[in-house]
């Protein structure tokens, strides 16, 4: 057995703290990260024009068409400075507890087993969840075109993307379905940006 890197790529609304999975592949590129984008936009409707800012690290798959098609909705990329994990704290947050409490506590076996885990995941940490304020405590919206932002923020509206990634067992020759040891392993964060 041996591990390949997988990269999932979501949004997080920072208002609500909603988190949007869009996708995981193995080779993140211009091209899927803008139909991903686009796919999200097409799903949040006419709330889309809610957002006036998207937040993004610097990895080389948000390309100028990523920033266009944003720029399209009327939202604005902005880039966070290099090594600077606090600037998009949100997603940085997201991507720590979501390898702590799943990610690290697995095996994921292949892309498909990391998008449903993803996704079950998600659907948990967008409804109500025990540590959160009473006062905001409110379940996020359950599909995306139910999508609404509630932000107190006099900046307006925002979102945080990120992509972030982590390893799958690829089964070499005459390998069984089981692994017989090992355990799972996550990668870091890449910031080929930077």
């Amino acid at each position: 057995m041996t591990l390949r890197r997988l990269y999932c790529l979501f949004v997080i609304e920072v208002g609500s703290r909603y988190v949007h999975i869009l996708g995981v592949t193995a080779h993140p590129d211009g091209p899927w990260t803008s139909q991903q984008i686009r796919n999200l936009l097409m799903d949040l409707g006419d709330h889309a024009e809610d957002f006036r800012f998207l937040v993004r690290d610097r990895a080389g798959q948000f390309t100028e068409t990523f920033d266009a098609i944003l720029a399209s909705t009327g939202i604005t990329a902005v880039r966070i400075p290099p090594r600077s994990p606090r600037a998009n704290a949100h997603a940085e947050r997201f991507v720590l507890t979501a390898r702590t409490e799943v990610t690290d506590r697995m095996l994921i076996l292949g892309k498909r087993h990391l998008q449903s885990v993803l996704a079950e995941y998600a659907r948990h940490y967008n409804g109500r969840r025990p540590h959160r304020d009473a006062s905001s405590a409110r379940p996020g919206p359950t599909t995306p075109s139910q999508t609404s932002l509630r932000s107190g923020s006099s900046a307006g509206p925002s979102s945080a993307a990120s992509s972030t990634n982590t390893s799958e067992l690829r089964k070499g020759p005459g390998q069984g379905s089981r692994p017989s040891s090992g355990t799972p392993q996550a990668a870091g964060l890449p910031h080929p940006g930077d």
